[in-house]
């Protein structure tokens, strides 16, 4: 995972702790979730549909 192994996950996740505290962490990592979970909802619902023709933009070269 990310070429991190064990000992650096640990430490990270250590460090987190350390930051955060325990009474934070599940509240962080829960709204970590859902954003990223409403990022991929946002990307699948803004896909450009091939149905609709793209105006091309002409530079003034052309």
């Amino acid at each position: 995972m990310f070429g991190l192994g064990f000992w650096e996950l640990l430490l990270l996740f250590g460090i987190v702790l350390l930051l955060f505290g325990s009474s934070r962490l599940p509240s962080l990592m829960r709204n970590l979730g859902r954003s990223v979970v409403e990022f991929k909802q946002g990307m699948r619902d803004e896909a450009p549909d091939d149905s609709e023709p793209v105006e091309r933009i002409k530079s003034p070269a052309e």
